[in-house]
């Protein structure tokens, strides 16, 4: 089995990104076709992992990040995920804010964006979180 995975990799090359194959497939890593062959919920869990590692890797930087309850931590974590690291730095008040621990001014912030009118109930949901340092039931 190693020498034909081996051989597909050579044939099939890789590609991080999803590429039109020379049918028209929509295609992603080796070779995999995502119109026919979606990812299992096992692919999804395991990308999931390595996307919340690098965003909590990215959010341990922060100078503030210490002060943070786990909740909050969680909070900031959950933003870069869904925004990325830059966006995420775009949000000068709010960082602001949480340097001085000033939780209320966080989420006052987190609530006055473009970012919680597309997200919506996440945007409500994280500005709670951060406003009072516990999840909520849901």
């Amino acid at each position: 089995m190693s020498k034909l995975v081996d051989q597909l990799k050579r044939h099939e090359g890789f590609r991080n990104r999803m590429y039109k194959d020379t049918v028209g497939k929509n295609t992603v890593g080796f070779g995999r076709n995502m119109d026919d062959v979606p990812i299992t919920s096992t692919v999804a869990e395991m990308m999931l992992s390595e996307d919340v590692a690098v965003a909590y890797d990215a959010a341990t930087q922060l100078d503030y990040w210490a002060n943070l309850s786990p909740a909050r931590q969680d909070v900031v974590t959950n933003m870069i995920f869904n925004m990325g690291l830059p966006r995420f730095m775009g949000f000068k008040n709010m960082n602001a804010a949480l340097f001085l621990s000033d939780f209320d001014m966080a989420a006052d912030e987190m609530m006055d964006s473009k970012w919680a009118v597309q997200v919506g109930d996440r945007a409500r949901e994280l500005s709670a979180q951060m406003r009072n340092g516990e999840y909520a039931d849901g």
